[in-house]
Order: C-alpha cells, then sequence, then structure tokens
C-alpha cells in the first residue's frame, strides 16, 4: 500500500462503504448501539461535549473528521490524527455512578466496544440502504478495519474479523448492555440539538436520522431502548424503504451539503482515486 493512500486505498471495500452519504444515518446508529455499554456512555457523558447542548454539533464534526481522516488519509495523517486520539484517552478517566470506581476511559473493552459499535454500524446501514455487497465483501470490510482499531489503540488481533465474530460478539456482550440514565439523556438533548444559523436544517435533519437509525437497530438493541423488538417485518420494511429513499436523496443533494470541509475534500480525493482504479479506467 502506498503511504498516500493510507489505510485501505481506492481498491478496498472500507472506501466504498465509507464514502457514501448514507453514512450519516451510520453515524446516529453506531451512537445508539454505543450508548447501550454503561461504561462507555458514562465515560462520555462524564468527559466528552457531545453531551453538551451548545458544543454537541461541533464535538460531532470533529468525531467525523477523524473517522474521515482514519479512512482516507495518507498513512502519515492518520498516525497524527490517531496519536491525538490516543493521547487525549490516555488522560482520561471515567467514573461508575453506582458504585464510585473509577475506570480508564482506553480499556481494551471500552475501545472494543465502541469499535465493534461503528462498524457494525457501517456495514449495516450501508447493505440496508442499497450498496452493492457480497458476503465475503463484507466479511472482508470487518477484517479491513482491524487497521482502524489498531489506530486509537487495540490489538487487531482483539477485535472481530468477520461477519460472524462480530455478531458472537454482541451476543456475548447482551447481558451487559442496559439503557442507563445518562444515554436517555443524551437522546433528549440530541433530539432538539442547539445549531447556529448556517445550521439550523440541520435541527430536523439530525433528528430524523436519529430516529431512523433507532428503527434500523437489530431486535434486541430495539427491546432495549423500549421499541418494537423481535421479527417485525413491517416495521424492518419500513425502515429500509426510509433509508433507501434517504440515501437516494444525500446522493442528489449539492456535495456541499453532505458533509463537513475535511470530509468532502477527503472523499472527493478518494471518488477520483476509486474510478481511476477501475478496470475499465481510461
Amino acid at each position: 500500500m502506498l503511504p498516500e493512500l493510507g489505510l485501505f486505498g481506492p481498491r478496498s471495500v472500507t472506501w466504498r462503504i465509507q464514502s457514501d452519504p448514507v453514512m450519516w444515518v451510520a453515524a446516529f446508529y453506531a451512537l445508539s448501539l454505543q450508548s447501550l455499554h454503561p461504561p462507555t456512555m458514562w465515560g462520555t457523558y462524564q468527559n466528552s461535549k457531545l453531551f453538551e447542548r451548545r458544543q454537541a454539533m461541533a464535538r460531532l464534526f470533529r468525531t467525523v473528521d477523524f473517522v474521515v481522516i482514519r479512512t482516507f488519509g495518507s498513512l502519515a495523517e492518520v498516525e497524527r490524527a490517531g496519536g491525538r486520539v490516543r493521547g487525549i484517552h490516555a488522560r482520561l478517566r471515567g467514573r461508575n455512578p453506582e458504585t464510585g470506581q473509577e475506570f480508564r476511559i482506553d480499556e481494551p473493552e471500552n475501545l472494543r466496544w465502541v469499535h465493534c459499535s461503528e462498524i457494525a454500524a457501517y456495514l449495516r446501514v450501508a447493505q440496508r440502504a442499497g450498496v452493492p455487497l457480497t458476503d465475503q465483501e463484507a466479511d472482508r470490510y470487518v477484517d479491513e478495519q482491524r487497521r482502524s482499531a489498531a489506530v486509537v489503540g487495540l490489538d487487531p488481533r482483539y477485535v472481530p474479523g468477520s461477519v460472524a465474530e462480530l455478531d458472537g460478539y454482541f451476543q456475548m456482550m447482551l447481558p451487559q448492555l442496559r439503557l442507563t440514565d445518562e444515554a436517555k439523556a443524551g437522546i433528549r438533548m440530541w433530539a432538539n440539538t442547539p445549531a447556529s444559523a448556517r445550521l439550523v436544517p440541520l435541527k430536523v435533519i439530525y433528528p430524523a436520522f436519529a430516529m431512523l437509525s433507532l428503527m434500523l437497530l437489530p431486535g434486541w438493541a430495539r427491546g432495549i431502548y423500549g421499541l418494537p423488538s423481535g421479527d417485525y417485518e413491517a416495521l424492518d420494511t419500513a425502515a429500509t424503504a426510509a433509508l433507501r429513499a434517504t440515501r437516494l436523496a444525500m446522493l442528489a443533494a449539492p456535495e456541499r451539503y453532505r458533509g463537513t470541509e475535511t470530509q468532502i475534500r477527503y472523499i472527493a480525493r478518494a471518488r477520483r482515486l476509486m474510478r481511476e482504479a477501475q478496470p475499465n479506467a481510461a
């Protein structure tokens, strides 16, 4: 892999999935899953500006930019961004409000939960939105994302490398998952996040994305949120239809409305490189 192409490159499944604008819905799906792990939620709520009303939008955009650089940046850019994140995580501590016990934010189990929730979100949203993926490509995507895990300080061998392993991990974690008061407060806040005049449309779009992401969650996660769970074919069909319509609308929208400046710039470059890497490219 050439250093300027970063961790993945134009022939990767990662670039194909994460260059799609429907990943904005996946971001809220990831937040919804991550919020169900109490230590992750406590640590985030106690340390992150993601749950401070006046700073939440800016904090979300910084997270988006980190993911974009990690995915599409050069190796040097990825290492700089990863080093900053690892340094921040190493300094932070969370506290279990029920026991008073303090814990490190960068404990491997916390990092693994965040990683697996993020990767499951990107993959499942892409599949249901209609991004063409074979089962083999889905497995390849999960395996590629071990490189992302290493950027935040995880041993790549400690995270799932296939869809079956990813699903097995969530089944293993089920007994530890629940909806904390902090998670409920975060959901209420994101339903009415303040925005500057320039970003006022996001006050409508982001709550809609958040609600759609909850509908797209697997049945066990919807059940924890107190939503219809189990085998609800009509609900799943409606959620998939809404997601596909959302993706079509986002694909039709001008590039400048699809994300942050950093996101637009890096993804535009990635799409150009992917076109050039196609066998029939001129």
